[in-house]
């Protein structure tokens, strides 16, 4: 067993535990960071090349920005939240410098709203590093521990090349361990499988807006790469008829069109009228989309090629756990959430919050808790004494425990959560019946899912996608209304008595509620 003790624990290596970890070290605080991979290539953003919400604090600029965006929102965004999150990016980014190669804009000044995934997470490893962080690579978290008194004082995992347990104490842990697909193939997204989420909510947390997880990429359908070159193409079905496709400014409609079209057939894409500036804009800001296809020796703006929908689940939905303050802070005391881990729904409403906001919330959520975190456990004395595992489905079964068939539970989960049929046009017969599918999958976890050194850290992988799953389909029984990305067709229209944030948790039994008004107006 590895004991350390640090100020500040942050689990996950993506863009968010980037910036938590420079936050807090800044602030002063000794900082560990634990991550499944090696922080710095894992995560959704080191093949991406995310966009900032980058907006210059001009006369009108931000406002005008703002009131953009709360008009995607559906009610369910503050605009608040949005200037704090713009602001901070707009004076975050710079501070790369010693360490990223910002392009030129071409009028003589430097471009920084959009990055390169895998420099900039180089970048913010550098960083970090370069202020006392120690980051611990391959190590999972498999559980959070707390103190007596409930607070959480650190986490324990397993150190997958060095083959033994970790155990951190902290006086204070910001989970930045990003969304979950449910392993869809979305690039970068299969070490994000639910876990912070799971580890919250077995600390006491809650989380909202899980019911807005219905989000897709289009992507090549050998490899999930980026949407963005997709927005100039043209449709066709395994006979070269054209297939009439909505325009990429009705997302939803173009969604359910396309995963029309899937039921039906092959579907392939044409990317002859893409607009001319978009080969090189791809080459470099998303080299791993061209690599894609130079390795099938395609090009991808000449050659006709098949395409799937792959599901983004929560990293580009909007859900997470619930943040009761600025600072991003948890319900539970000691614990913090940031990225993808944490709700967004403060910046993107009932809408995704994918692109230029989704980066910036991953950026800003990563400081606010980075400077929370780190004051509040040099405020406070850590936890002496003995600390209580909170960890239960995949290393405590409830029953005897026994070789359980992960494959099948994973494809129980997919099969419920990830079907465009299913989540694109949701009713109260559908959910339903995903909600037994899922529930049996659940209990076989619960009872019998065990597993010791590496084998837990698969365990718990497939617990939180189970448990991920129950709580998206629970969200999405309860808001009995049609409201963003959320749609069902047996309640089309928007209800004004759930302009509400919903909130759920629970794992042996699932609860879902409206936020009550008092608690948002705390969190502005």
């Amino acid at each position: 067993m590895h004991e350390m003790t640090t100020d500040v624990l942050i689990i996950g290596g993506g863009m968010a535990a980037g910036w938590a970890a420079i936050s807090a070290a800044k602030a002063g605080a000794s900082v560990v960071v634990v991550d499944k991979g090696f922080m710095g290539t894992s995560g959704v953003t080191a093949p991406a090349g995310p966009n900032h919400w980058w907006v210059p604090p001009e006369e009108g600029r931000r406002e005008a920005a703002v009131r953009k965006r709360l008009e995607t929102a559906f009610g369910l965004a503050d605009p608040a939240w949005m200037h704090r999150i713009i602001d901070i990016t707009w004076q975050s980014i710079p501070e790369l410098a010693p360490w990223y190669p910002f392009s030129g804009d071409g009028r003589g000044g430097v471009f920084r709203s959009g990055l390169r995934g895998p420099e900039y997470l180089r970048a913010l490893r550098r960083y970090a590093l370069s202020l006392g962080v120690t980051i611990l690579n391959h190590h999972p978290a498999l559980e959070l521990l707390a103190g007596t008194d409930g607070a959480i004082a650190g986490a324990a995992g397993y150190a997958r090349l060095l083959g033994r347990p970790w155990r951190v104490s902290a006086g204070a842990v910001i989970l930045a361990t990003g969304g979950c697909a449910f392993r869809s193939g979305l690039l970068g997204s299969y070490s994000n499988t639910g876990d912070g989420y799971l580890m919250g909510v077995e600390a006491g947390a809650e989380l909202s807006g899980m019911e807005f997880c219905v989000s897709y990429s289009i992507s090549p359908s050998w490899l999930c790469t980026r949407t963005l070159p997709y927005t100039g193409a043209r449709f066709f079905n395994s006979d070269g008829d054209q297939l009439e496709i909505p325009g990429w400014d009705r997302p939803r409609d173009y969604l359910c069109a396309l995963a029309t079209a899937f039921r039906e057939g092959a579907v392939y894409a044409d990317l002859h009228e893409a607009p001319a500036e978009l080969p090189a804009v791809i080459r470099e800001i998303q080299p791993a989309t061209v690599a894609a296809f130079e390795r099938r020796g395609l090009n991808m703006f000449r050659d006709r090629f098949e395409v799937s929908l792959f599901g983004e689940g929560t990293i580009r939905g909007v859900g997470g756990l619930r943040i009761v303050d600025t600072g991003c802070a948890t319900s539970v005391p000691g614990l913090y959430a940031a990225g993808d881990a944490a709700t967004r729904e403060h910046i993107a409403g009932a809408t995704s919050g994918g692109g230029a906001q989704n980066a910036a919330w991953a950026l800003s959520s990563g400081r606010l808790a980075g400077h929370a975190a780190a004051q509040s456990a040099m405020r406070h004395s850590r936890k002496k004494g003995a600390l209580k595992a909170l960890g239960a489905v995949g290393l405590r079964p409830t029953g005897s425990a026994h070789s359980v068939d992960r494959t099948a539970i994973i494809r129980t989960v997919q099969e419920e959560i990830l079907d465009p049929i299913k989540a694109l046009w949701r009713s109260e017969p559908k959910l339903q019946a995903s909600s037994d599918q899922l529930e049996a999958a659940w209990v076989e976890a619960r009872d019998h899912l065990h597993g010791e050194g590496l084998d837990a850290v698969a365990a718990r992988e497939t617990a939180a996608m189970a448990a991920t799953a129950r709580w998206c389909n629970a969200a999405a029984r309860t808001r009995r209304e049609s409201r963003g990305m959320h749609v069902r067709v047996d309640y089309p229209d928007m209800n004004a008595d759930y302009e509400r944030h919903l909130l759920t948790t629970g794992l042996e039994r699932v609860h879902a509620n409206l936020e009550s008004s008092s608690a948002a107006k705390r969190v502005s």
